[in-house]
């Protein structure tokens, strides 16, 4: 399933236009993005958590050419499923 076909299913199940239905998934997915980028976590219960993690810099190695170099410490977005979503998936 991608963006358009949860689009469309949300339209169908709720009786509203594909538009209104866009809409609301731009802006829960634009709300989610804005709060982990200020380091807020999001719990949708049932479903899992969004949140925000720093990795360390660390030392790497180019498998093309074999030299060493240096990666940097940046922020990457995780999800964690919720322990309904995991049965589920069971």
């Amino acid at each position: 399933m991608n963006k358009g076909d949860l689009v469309e299913k949300l339209a169908r199940e709720q009786k509203i236009t594909k538009r209104m239905a866009a809409d609301i998934v731009d802006s829960m997915l634009s709300d989610i993005i804005k709060a982990v980028k200020k380091g807020d976590d999001v719990r949708l219960v049932g479903f899992g958590t969004f949140y925000r993690a720093d990795r360390k810099a660390r030392t790497g190695i180019n498998p093309q050419t074999g030299q060493k170099m240096k990666i940097p410490a940046r922020r990457v977005p995780k999800f964690r499923a919720g322990a309904a979503f995991k049965q589920t998936v069971r």
